[in-house]
């Protein structure tokens, strides 16, 4: 399926509200309700829309660490990263995880209930024996910048 300039700015809204209504997306892509209705549909279908789902105010809830982590492990086999991955992929603390070209393999987002959890969870990934040579971690202080949705019509001009 080709995306046109409509579907981008459809998706391009869908990521940042959820929740619209289709008349209101409609308007915003400049379409009647119907065939706007019929795109998302077929956007669904075509896997370009995963799912939907509500963005949680953490700070509302009470305190959370957030600390991004530079992880290097002591082999580059192919088995070397599927072990390590299969153990993290389980940490619900881990939030995101990058393998990234550089000084180390891998960038790691933990969100936790603080820093005693996130030493923890580091202590019982190197007892683990999964491969991790070192480890540095990167405590966030301040988000001042933090965006949801992707820049969809610069990066898929049409």
């Amino acid at each position: 399926m080709k995306l046109d300039r409509i579907d981008i700015k459809i998706l391009h809204e869908l990521q940042k509200n959820g929740r619209i209504t289709n008349v209101e997306l409609a308007d915003l892509v400049h379409l009647s309700p119907s065939p706007c209705l019929m795109r998302v549909k077929r956007l669904q279908s075509e896997g370009y829309i995963e799912g939907y789902s509500a963005q949680i105010n953490l700070g509302k809830l009470g305190q959370a660490l957030t600390v991004f982590t530079e992880i290097t492990l002591k082999n580059h086999r192919q088995v070397d990263f599927a072990r390590f991955l299969a153990v993290v992929e389980k940490i619900e603390q881990v939030i995101e995880c990058h393998l990234v070209s550089g000084g180390y393999d891998y960038l790691m987002k933990f969100v936790t209930a603080g820093i005693g959890e996130y030493q923890t969870i580091m202590e019982r990934l190197t007892d683990m024996d999964i491969g991790i040579d070192k480890y540095f971690s990167f405590v966030v202080l301040k988000s001042p910048i933090v965006k949801a949705h992707m820049p969809l019509p610069s990066l898929f001009p049409r």
